[in-house]
C-alpha cells in the first residue's frame, strides 16, 4: 500500500482561553481591557515625509515561489500541496464578505480603512487603546452600517496577552479572520534628534511599531492556522522600511525597516511547519494627513514634501481596501496553491516622481496641506 501525507496523524492547535491580565469586560460589542494605558499617544498612521523615491514602482506586487515535483513522489506532493500542514481537508480561499481586525482603527488611516471594508460589505473588529475612542468608533460606525457587522476591543498590543484577547475576541465575535491588518504605529507625535529622545519615548516607539506587530502576528497566526479557509496578515509599513534614513524620526523609521524582515522569518517559518494557508503581506500608504505626520510639519523641507506628496486617509483606504480585498483570491497559485506575499503601494516611486515635478516646474500643490513661507 503507498502511503500519502493524508494519512499522517496531526492535530490543528486550537484557540487558548483568555489567561492574561484582567478580564475583559463587553458592552454593546465593545470590550474594554482594564490595564489599558490610555495616557500613552499612539497612531494609526505609518505615513511620513521621507522622500519616497527610491520606493519601488509597483503599486501590487506578488510573487510565486516555483514547487518542484520529483518523479515517482506525485502522490506525496498533490497530498502536500493540498494539505494545511495537519490533517484534514484542504484549506480554499475566503469568500466576501470578509471578516477583518484592523490593530489602530478608531482614527487616522486605520479608522478609514475599517469604514472602506465596512462599506464593501465586510465584518470588522476595531480597536486602540483608549476605550472612549473604541466605544465613539463602534457607535458611530454601527449606526451607519450595522451594528451586527462592527466591534470594538480597547487593548494595547505591546502589552504581553493582549494581542491574544483581542484575537480570541476577534474570533469569538466574528467566526474566525480572514484578513488581520497590522496598522497601529506611533512616534510619540514628536520629531527630533534620537540623542534627545527620551528612554520611556523610545521604548513606547518600540513596543508599539515591533514588538506589536510581532504578538499581533504570533496571535493571528495561532488563530488563522486552526482554521478551514486561508488568511492574510498584512504588516504596514512606512518611511525607512526602504532602508533609506529617516532624520527627526529615527527610531520611527528603524521600527518600519524591521517589518519586511519580520515578514520573510515568519514566511519562512510557516513553511518549514508547513502552515501553507497563512500568508504575511505588506502595505505602504504613503503620506498620509493625520496627527503623526502633521505634527512633524514645522521646517520647510517637511512642508514642502507634505504638500507635493500627502493625500487624506479616505483617498488613501479608498485605494488600498479593493485590493486588499483582491488579494485573498489573486494571491493563489493556480497549480500548486501556493500563497504569494503582496506589497500594496500607494505612493509608488513613479507617481511621487510626477507630483514632485509638477511642483518644481508649476507650482502645484503649493500650500496644499500648510503654508510653506511660515517656518
Amino acid at each position: 500500500m503507498q502511503t500519502t501525507m493524508s494519512q499522517r496523524v496531526a492535530s490543528a492547535p486550537t484557540i487558548n482561553p483568555i489567561g492574561v491580565g484582567r478580564a475583559p469586560v463587553v458592552v454593546h460589542g465593545l470590550v474594554s481591557m482594564h490595564s489599558v494605558n490610555s495616557q500613552r499617544g499612539s497612531t494609526s498612521s505609518s505615513a511620513t515625509f521621507s522622500s519616497p523615491l527610491l520606493r519601488a514602482s509597483t503599486s501590487v506586487r506578488t510573487v510565486f515561489q516555483p514547487v518542484a515535483i520529483r518523479r515517482g513522489e506525485h502522490a506525496m506532493t498533490r497530498a502536500f500541496l493540498n494539505g494545511n500542514g495537519s490533517s484534514g481537508p484542504k484549506a480554499v480561499p475566503p469568500q466576501p464578505p470578509y471578516n477583518v481586525v484592523i490593530t489602530g482603527s478608531t482614527k487616522g488611516i486605520g479608522r478609514a480603512l475599517a469604514e472602506d471594508f465596512l462599506r464593501s460589505g465586510d465584518r470588522v473588529v476595531v480597536c486602540s487603546r483608549s476605550a472612549e475612542r473604541v466605544a465613539e468608533a463602534v457607535a458611530e460606525l454601527g449606526a451607519k452600517y450595522g451594528s451586527e457587522r462592527v466591534k470594538g476591543i480597547a487593548v494595547d498590543v505591546a502589552q504581553p496577552g493582549q494581542a491574544a484577547q483581542l484575537a480570541d475576541f476577534a474570533a469569538e465575535q466574528l467566526g474566525g479572520v480572514d484578513i488581520w491588518i497590522n496598522n497601529a504605529g506611533t512616534n510619540g507625535y514628536r520629531y527630533g534628534p534620537l540623542s534627545d529622545s527620551s528612554d520611556e519615548e523610545l521604548a513606547a516607539i518600540v513596543g508599539t511599531n515591533v514588538l506589536g506587530v510581532m504578538l499581533c502576528c504570533k496571535e493571528a497566526i495561532r488563530l488563522m492556522r486552526s482554521q478551514p479557509r486561508h488568511g492574510h496578515i498584512f504588516n504596514m509599513d512606512g518611511a525607512g522600511a526602504d532602508g533609506n534614513p529617516t532624520p527627526r524620526f529615527a527610531a520611527y523609521g528603524a521600527t518600519k525597516r524591521s517589518l519586511a524582515q519580520l515578514g520573510k522569518s515568519l514566511r519562512a517559518e510557516l513553511g518549514s511547519q508547513g502552515i501553507r494557508h497563512v500568508a504575511l503581506h505588506n502595505l505602504s500608504p504613503g503620506m498620509v494627513t493625520t496627527e503623526l505626520l502633521m505634527a512633524g510639519a514645522n521646517t520647510p523641507t517637511a512642508k514642502f514634501f507634505i504638500n507635493c506628496l500627502a493625500e487624506p486617509a479616505s483617498e488613501v483606504a479608498a485605494y488600498l481596501v479593493p485590493r486588499i480585498r483582491s488579494v485573498p483570491q489573486s494571491c493563489v497559485h493556480p497549480v500548486t496553491g501556493a500563497l504569494a506575499p503582496a506589497y500594496i503601494r500607494f505612493l509608488t516611486r513613479d507617481k511621487a516622481l510626477r507630483q514632485i515635478a509638477a511642483r518644481l516646474l508649476t507650482g502645484a500643490r503649493k500650500g496644499r496641506w500648510v503654508k510653506e513661507d511660515e517656518i
